[in-house]
């Protein structure tokens, strides 16, 4: 199939965009089903944390379910699932890949 370049409007801005052929084409190898919604420029400006959002991150304090120490993780705990300590989890990683 040969695909040309297409103009598309944005979501966000309103503002017309290229979808390239060759941009076309990487959707369809990838199995994409829906053309891009946004341009470049609003597609960036939602995948980029805001200002300070680095500083908003999820931090929670919990003990490992491997050796009982107290650990961080950057995320929000999932009950019923275990939660390990960097040494823990490097460990159990390198058992499993190995």
């Amino acid at each position: 199939m040969e695909y040309k370049d297409k103009l598309l409007k944005c979501v966000e801005c309103g503002e017309e965009f290229v979808f390239t052929a060759g941009e076309q084409l990487f959707y369809a190898e990838k199995g994409f089903k829906n053309e891009p919604k946004r341009c470049r420029k609003c597609k960036t400006k939602r995948t980029q944390p805001a200002h300070g959002a680095a500083s908003s991150r999820v931090v929670t304090t919990t003990v490992c379910s491997q050796c009982g120490k107290e650990t961080t993780v950057p995320f929000k705990l999932t009950q019923g699932r275990p939660v390990y300590c960097r040494e823990c989890f490097q460990q159990r990683r390198a058992t499993t890949a190995g």
